[in-house]
């Protein structure tokens, strides 16, 4: 395991927070991560963590699942769900010319994608929830496994 990774987790596991809260912030942020707002996903963190007095550390370590190594597989992920849900071809998305370049690759790259915007925004909100879900119980069973009964924070909500 990569030390950024281990150093995450290390944050994660150590807040001051109770294991719901920790657990609830970090699966917002996985959601968030699948977001199809791409460039808004810090400031939706941000916003949502003040405005519910969550963990900035938690709902930022979930956000930024979605990073630039990440980004196409999990964007091409939620496109593929939301053509199989919305009934659509995903022939299209290997048609793209990717040896055009300037505005040429820009105008056919906008003609190939566009069938794909519904796809892409329901396909990446059903997996955001599915994933927020799924990391908040898997989180806030661990957290509740590694705090001792009776130590600040520990309870459950």
């Amino acid at each position: 395991m990569s030390g950024r990774i281990r150093r995450a987790l290390g944050e994660l596991l150590h807040l001051e927070d109770t294991p719901h809260r920790i657990a609830l912030a970090f699966g917002l942020g996985i959601w968030i991560a699948f977001s199809p707002l791409l460039g808004l996903h810090t400031l939706i963190a941000l916003g949502i963590a003040f405005a519910f007095r969550l963990s900035r550390g938690a709902i930022l370590i979930g956000c930024y699942v979605n990073n630039p190594w990440t980004l196409a597989p999990l964007f091409l992920a939620g496109t593929v769900v939301g053509c199989a849900l919305l009934g659509v071809s995903t022939e299209g998305l290997a048609t793209i010319d990717w040896d055009r370049h300037g505005l040429a690759f820009y105008t056919d790259l906008l003609a190939h994608l566009r069938p794909y915007l519904w796809p892409f925004v329901l396909g990446n909100t059903v997996l955001g929830v599915v994933f927020g879900l799924l990391s908040y119980f898997v989180l806030r069973r661990v957290l509740e496994r590694r705090r001792p009964a009776g130590v600040e924070g520990a309870a459950t909500d």
